[in-house]
Formats: C-alpha cells, sequence, structure tokens
C-alpha cells in the first residue's frame, strides 16, 4: 500500500498544526512521528488514516490486488470510506466497548475486517495473553489489558496498514515486550506508522519524520 499526502495542511479554527508536509508512506516500511506532546504528531496520523479532513493540500492512495481484496486507489482532499477497510488503528483516544468480553469484542470486529490469516480469536486472544479473561466484560480489564485488546484488534486486522498511537500507554515492562513481538512477527510486511515520543515505541521504524519540520506561526 501507498499513501501520499500533497502539501498537506490541517488548522483549527485560524492555527495551524501542521502545513505543506510532503510525505510517502508505502507497504514494508515502518515510519515514525514524532515531536513534542501537543504539537499536533496525532493529528497527521488521523489525516494519514483518513478520519480527519485536510484544511488543504492532496491526499492519494494506492492498494494493490491481494487475495480477495482487489486493487484500490484514491486520489482527494478526504479519502472515501473505501480507505478504512484498509487501514488499522490502536489509539489512547479509541476505546473497546466495554460491555463486551474481548470474544464478544473481536467477534464484533471480524463483521468489518476479517483477521489475518491463521489467526482465530481464541489464538489472537491467547497471544497477547487474554486468555483467562475471554469471557470477563472489557469494563473490568486493568488499563494495560484493555490496551493489549487494542492492539490486537489493530495488529490482528488483516489490512495493508496499520497505525499506532502510543501503543505503549499503559503497559508494564511485560506489556512492551508484548508489543514489541506483535510488530516483529506481524508486520514486517506491511506500512506501519507509529506516532510517538517512546524509543521502546518506535525503534524498529526505517523512517522518522518529526512534526516540528512542518510547523508554522502563519494564520489564514
Amino acid at each position: 500500500m501507498k499513501i501520499s499526502l500533497t502539501k498537506a495542511g490541517k488548522r483549527f479554527n485560524r492555527d495551524w498544526i501542521f502545513r505543506n508536509v510532503n510525505y510517502e508512506f508505502t507497504t514494508g516500511t515502518a515510519y515514525a512521528i514524532t515531536g513534542p506532546n501537543g504539537s499536533g504528531k496525532s493529528t497527521l496520523l488521523q489525516v494519514i488514516g483518513g478520519a480527519l479532513m485536510m484544511s488543504e493540500g492532496e491526499y492519494s492512495y494506492e492498494v494493490p490486488a491481494s487475495g480477495n481484496r482487489p486493487a484500490a486507489t484514491g486520489h482527494s482532499k478526504q479519502p472515501g470510506d473505501s480507505l478504512y477497510q484498509y487501514i488499522s488503528i490502536a489509539a489512547p483516544y479509541l476505546e473497546a466497548i466495554e460491555e463486551m468480553s474481548v470474544t464478544e469484542f473481536l467477534t464484533f470486529h471480524t463483521q468489518f475486517k476479517t483477521l489475518l490469516p491463521g489467526i482465530t480469536i481464541p489464538q489472537a486472544i491467547s497471544i497477547v495473553g487474554l486468555e483467562k479473561s475471554a469471557h470477563k466484560q472489557i469494563r473490568y480489564y486493568s488499563s494495560g489489558m484493555k490496551q493489549r485488546v487494542k492492539l490486537a484488534q489493530a495488529i490482528f486486522s488483516d489490512v495493508p496498514c496499520v497505525l499506532l498511537d502510543e501503543p505503549c500507554t499503559n503497559l508494564d515492562a511485560e506489556g512492551i515486550a508484548l508489543y514489541q513481538k506483535l510488530i516483529a512477527d506481524y508486520c514486517a510486511d506491511r506500512l506501519v506508522i507509529v506516532s510517538s515520543n517512546d524509543i521502546q515505541e518506535y525503534g524498529f521504524c526505517q523512517q522518522q519524520l518529526s512534526i516540528l519540520d512542518y510547523k508554522t506561526n502563519k494564520t489564514a
């Protein structure tokens, strides 16, 4: 998969979060978006994922045919709904459905995106270490367990692009090691983009872009 931003900019009211982003993200490479807290890393990640509309610039994507998935392309200021079937995301501001168990949540999720070939829901739950709580409502999980649910949902989705916003939030040392293993085992041949200031979260990334390089003090 390839995602391209051309002269991309995003503002809220009269304040520009970033401008003039010209960047191409391609499958098989992992990218890190870095910068201080509150600088707009998550905003850029959401623009890349199609969740936020750009204020200026152009967005395009290309997805090659794979298995039962046909090739797809898009070119516009705001990607259409078809983009979402190719992207998964884990982020602190996106919550799992807490009235469900992780088994029910992943079952519900597979109605929209299938899991990676060879991965079943019980296997996914076991890999992230939640098999003993597979039928417990997520509301009773610790914050670290909830983060494991989010990572399972994102990483085990059969999509060519995985977006990760501060993916080790609430994880202890064991959880961080699990995250790094999930990346190594399941993301090597995909497009991965991580928004983070923590080297433990993005140390595997081959390319880095600092949000500060796209800051401007100009107002419209």
